[in-house]
C-alpha cells in the first residue's frame, strides 16, 4: 500500500509554455517519483498542447496526471480589444476534476483562441460562468486578479474578486500562496492568508515551477532572453529575481509553509479529487446528420460516391471502376470512417461553394482511396 502523499505540485509549466517553461514533459513525472510524489499537475500558459504527452508520460511512470491550464483572463470581455485597456490580462489556474471538467477546460481554451485572442488567448468571466462545472480554480501567481488588487493596495477589490470566484466555484475555489523567493510574493502571501480566514476560502500552496531543478534557473533565463529578443548582458532584460521556480520536494514546501499546514494538506485533497481518464485506441467522431430519406450514414455516402462516379466516368461504368469503388467504400465502412468522410465532404463542399481555396491535406486520403476522391474535386 502506497504511503499517503505529503504534498502535490499543482502549478507546473512545461516546454509547451512556449519560451517560458523549461520543464520537459518526459522529465516531470520522473522528477516527481524521485521526490516521492505520486501525483503532479500540468498547467501551461493558455494552452493544452502538452496534455496527451503528459498523461502518457505520467502513466508510464506510475504517476497520477492532473490536467490543468493557467488561463489568461481578459480585464473586460474577451471580445474587447482596446490596446490601452485590453492588452493587460490576469492569470487563473483551472484544474479538471473529471472528464466533464476536462471537456469544459478544453472548451474554454478553444474559445480563448477563436473568440478572445488579443496578444494572448483570453477567456472572460462570461464563458467561465458557462463552462466552470467539473473544474477546480486557484487564484494563480502574482499576475492573478486577487493578487494584483493586493499589490495595488486595494483590499476591498481583492475581497470583491475573491468572493466572485467563491460564489462561482464554491468549495472548489482556492487562494494560492507560493514559495518563490520574490519579495512581492511574501507580502501577497500574508494578505492571502488574512483573506482566507476572513472570507472562509481555503488556501493551497504551489511553487509555479518553470524548471526542474534549482540549477536550471540559468537556462531558464536564457530561454526568457530568446522569448524577449534580449541578451544575457542586457541590463533591462526580463528576468525573474529568483532561482526558486523549480519542482521542489515535499519537505521543502512543508517546511516553508509550516505556519499554514492546511495549504499543504489541500494540495493532496485536490489531487485526490482530480480523476481525468483518457481512452486511447477508440476513434470518437462527431455525428453527421444525414438527410431523412437515407436510413444510414453509409447509404448517404454511397449515394454521394455513386453520383460522383457517374459525373466523372459517365453513366456506363466499367466493371473495373465499379469493383474498385465497392472495395474502397467497403474498407471505409469496415474501418468506421463513414462519418469522417461525410464531415470532410461537408466542409470541402461548403468551402468550394463559397469560393474558399481547399488545401492539399485531402491528398492523403486520395492516395489510398483514389477512385472515391472524385467528390473532393467535384465539390
Amino acid at each position: 500500500m502506497e504511503e499517503k502523499e505529503k504534498f502535490v505540485h499543482l502549478h507546473i509549466h512545461s516546454e509547451f509554455s512556449l519560451l517560458d517553461g523549461a520543464n520537459r514533459i518526459k522529465d516531470i513525472p520522473v522528477r516527481a517519483k524521485e521526490l516521492g510524489m505520486n501525483s503532479i499537475a500540468i498547467t501551461d500558459h493558455g494552452v493544452m498542447f502538452s496534455v496527451i504527452d503528459f498523461y502518457k508520460a505520467c502513466k508510464a511512470n506510475g504517476v497520477k496526471p492532473i490536467i490543468g491550464c493557467e488561463v489568461y483572463v481578459a480585464p473586460r470581455s474577451r471580445t474587447d480589444k482596446d490596446p490601452a485597456i485590453d492588452g493587460k490580462y490576469n492569470h487563473l489556474i483551472l484544474l479538471a476534476k473529471n472528464n466533464e471538467g476536462y471537456r469544459n477546460l478544453s472548451k474554454l481554451v478553444s474559445l480563448s483562441f477563436t473568440e478572445g485572442f488579443y496578444y494572448k488567448p483570453r477567456i472572460d468571466k462570461e464563458i467561465l460562468e458557462q463552462y466552470h462545472e467539473g473544474l477546480i480554480c486557484c487564484s494563480a501567481c502574482l499576475a492573478g486578479e486577487v493578487n494584483q488588487a493586493i499589490l495595488h493596495e486595494d483590499m476591498p477589490e481583492a475581497k470583491r474578486v475573491a468572493n466572485w470566484f467563491k460564489d462561482l466555484f464554491g468549495k472548489d475555489y482556492y487562494l494560492e500562496i507560493q514559495n518563490n523567493g520574490l519579495k512581492e510574493q511574501a507580502l501577497v502571501n500574508q494578505k492571502l492568508i488574512q483573506l482566507s480566514r476572513e472570507l472562509d476560502i481555503p488556501l493551497v500552496a504551489t511553487n509555479d515551477a518553470h524548471y526542474t531543478r534549482r540549477e536550471d534557473a540559468y537556462n531558464h533565463e536564457v530561454l526568457l532572453c530568446i522569448q524577449t529578443g534580449k541578451k544575457m548582458s542586457d541590463e533591462d532584460r526580463m528576468r525573474f529575481e529568483t532561482d526558486e521556480l523549480y519542482i521542489k520536494s515535499p519537505e521543502e514546501m512543508i517546511d516553508f509553509f509550516s505556519n499554514v499546514p492546511d495549504a499543504i494538506e489541500n494540495t493532496v485533497k485536490i489531487a485526490e479529487e482530480c480523476n481525468v481518464e483518457f481512452e486511447f485506441g477508440h476513434t470518437i467522431l462527431p455525428n453527421y446528420d444525414v438527410p431523412p430519406e437515407f436510413a444510414t450514414h453509409y447509404d448517404y455516402l454511397k449515394k454521394l460516391c455513386d453520383d460522383g462516379l457517374k459525373e466523372r466516368y459517365g453513366e456506363n461504368l466499367s466493371p473495373e471502376i465499379q469493383e474498385r469503388a465497392e472495395y474502397e467504400i467497403g474498407v471505409i465502412h469496415k474501418m468506421g470512417y463513414v462519418d469522417y468522410y461525410l464531415i470532410v465532404w461537408d466542409f470541402i463542399h461548403y468551402a468550394k461553394s463559397q469560393g474558399i481555396p481547399v488545401g492539399p491535406g485531402r491528398r492523403f486520403w486520395c492516395r489510398f482511396y483514389p477512385s472515391l476522391c472524385h467528390w473532393h474535386y467535384r465539390y
